[in-house]
């Protein structure tokens, strides 16, 4: 039995992700991709069955390192966690900000594909479609806070998930704009002062379950 050939998987994807960075997948053109890659139209829809499959392939390690995070956060013990380390979870600061900057600029190209080249495919609304699931892990754990007495706020779900999507706006939009690393580390630090998690729901008081003022408690 013959072996399939993988020779020419990676000029068709590299030539398929500059054509869809260009010109996104709905004006992007399967035989300037065939041409750019120097291979048939027959040798590209041996491999995959249309332009949105040819799409799906170009993204798919960005959606699998993505679709590991949400993983990650679900899999925590929530119930586990400390106080400290709870309140700490919404701390907003430079390190935690660029830790999601450098994981997402790793992935430059897969990311803007899906932020603003995706029209008409499956991920045409990735951008609300991850703050939603965003939403619900991070409400878990402002209702875990909650329900331990740390927090003086009570908000919905639902406005967490418009919280959360100007929280996210400010991370999408460098990417959208071409921004690199030195931009983003500017950018970062006015995020970090912009969005201030804990007294939005109210931790600004220091309190852990009702005990007194506690200095340095999230450092």
């Amino acid at each position: 039995m013959a072996k399939p050939d993988h020779s020419l998987d990676f000029p068709i994807l590299e030539s398929a992700k500059k054509e869809f960075l260009d010109k996104g997948f709905e004006n992007a053109s399967l035989k300037e991709i065939c041409d750019n890659a120097h291979v048939t139209t027959g040798a590209l829809y041996k491999r995959y069955s249309g332009k949105e499959e040819l799409f799906s392939a170009v993204v798919a390690d960005t959606v699998r390192d993505l679709e590991e995070i949400i993983e990650q956060k679900c899999l925590t013990d929530r119930k586990g966690i400390s106080d400290e380390a709870l309140v700490k979870a919404w701390e907003m600061d430079s390190g935690y900000m660029m830790w999601w900057f450098r994981y997402l600029f790793e992935r430059y190209d897969g990311f803007v594909l899906l932020l603003k080249c995706a029209e008409g495919t499956r991920y045409a609304n990735f951008q609300h479609d991850w703050v939603e699931r965003m939403t619900k892990s991070t409400y878990a754990y402002y209702e875990e806070a909650c329900q331990r007495g740390l927090c003086s706020v009570r908000i919905s779900e639902e406005e967490m998930h418009v919280l959360l999507t100007a929280f996210w706006a400010t991370i999408y939009e460098p990417f959208i704009h071409g921004w690199q690393m030195e931009q983003i580390e500017e950018h970062s630090r006015l995020v970090c002062a912009l969005f201030d998690w804990h007294r939005t729901i109210g931790f600004e008081d220091g309190k852990i379950n009702g005990n007194e003022k506690t200095e340095n408690i999230v450092e």
